[in-house]
C-alpha cells in the first residue's frame, strides 16, 4: 500500500516546524510540490529548502504537479472551486500513480495548517472516492496563519468568554451579523477591507507571517485600513503574490493592542 502524509509547515518560518512534522519529512520517499509558476516560485523554494535543513536521508526526491488554472472570477464561485478541485484531483491522482511505488511513502508540504483552510485533505478524498489509485493518508498538524498572526501581535485569540468567528473575505458581513467579539479573516484578495465597518473594529493585520518579509499593521481599523491597502499594494507588486491574513476586533473602548 502507497502512503501519503499531508505535513503542516507553518506559516512561513521553518522553525514553526514540530518534531512530528520534522519525523514525516524523514519517512517520505517523494515530495509532491505543486507547481503554480514563476511567480510563486520562492514557496517552491522555502519547500526545497526545509526538506535541505531538517532531512537527514539522502533517498528522498521531488516531484512537481502542475496546479491547473483556477477562475478568478466566476459566474458561479462553489461550482469553480469544485471543477478546480477535480482537475487537481485528477492532477493528484496522476501523480501518485506515476511517482510511488507499493510500499513507498509520498509527501504534500502543506503551507499552514492542513485542517484549516486548505483543501488537499479534501482533493485526497476525492482521489480515494473515484477509485483511480489506492493509498493511505495520514495528517500531521502545523502552525497555523492565525496562530502566526496572533503571536506576532501578541495578543490572545479570544476575548474573555467571547465568539471567534473565522471566515473568508467574501462573507465578512455575514461575520458582523454574529456579534463575534473577534473575527479571522483569510484568503482575502484586499477588496473586503474597504467594506466592513471600520469604526467598530480594531485590526490586526500580518502579510508573509514568520518569513524575513514579514510585515505587521495594528490599530483601530479606521485609521489604518488605508495604510493595510497601501503596504498590501506595494508588498504584491514586488514580490507577485502576498500571502496574508487579519484580525477584527469589536471595539469596546479604546485601541486595546
Amino acid at each position: 500500500m502507497k502512503t501519503i502524509l499531508l505535513i503542516g509547515i507553518g506559516a512561513g518560518n521553518p522553525d514553526h516546524l514540530t518534531v512530528q512534522a520534522i519525523e514525516a519529512l524523514n519517512a517520505a520517499d517523494v515530495f509532491f510540490v505543486v507547481d503554480k509558476g514563476a511567480r510563486t516560485a520562492d514557496l517552491i523554494r522555502l519547500r526545497e529548502d526545509i526538506c535541505a535543513r531538517f532531512i537527514r536521508q539522502p533517498r528522498y526526491r521531488v516531484a512537481a504537479i502542475a496546479d491547473p488554472k483556477r477562475d478568478r472570477a466566476p459566474a458561479d464561485y462553489l461550482a469553480a472551486v469544485d471543477t478546480w478541485h477535480q482537475e487537481r484531483a485528477e492532477a493528484y491522482a496522476a501523480a501518485i500513480e506515476r511517482e510511488l511505488e507499493d510500499g513507498q511513502t509520498g509527501a504534500f508540504l502543506v503551507w499552514g495548517e492542513p485542517a484549516l483552510y486548505d483543501s488537499t485533505i479534501r482533493i485526497l478524498d476525492r482521489v480515494l472516492a473515484q477509485g483511480r489509485t489506492a493509498f493511505e493518508y495520514r495528517v500531521i498538524p502545523g502552525i497555523s496563519a492565525v496562530q502566526a498572526l496572533t503571536a506576532a501581535h501578541r495578543i490572545p485569540l479570544n476575548t474573555i468568554g467571547g465568539a471567534v468567528h473565522v471566515t473568508t473575505g467574501r462573507r465578512i458581513a455575514e461575520a458582523v451579523a454574529t456579534g463575534a467579539d473577534t473575527i479571522v479573516v483569510m484568503l482575502d484578495d484586499g477588496s473586503s477591507l474597504e467594506g466592513f465597518p471600520r469604526q467598530d473594529f480594531d485590526i490586526f493585520w500580518g502579510a508573509y507571517l514568520g518569513t524575513p518579509d514579514e510585515v505587521l499593521v495594528s490599530g483601530p481599523a479606521s485609521e489604518v485600513t488605508g495604510d493595510i491597502l497601501r503596504l498590501r499594494a506595494e508588498r504584491r507588486a514586488a514580490k507577485g503574490w502576498i500571502m496574508d491574513s487579519y484580525l477584527l476586533r469589536r471595539r469596546a473602548g479604546p485601541f486595546s493592542g
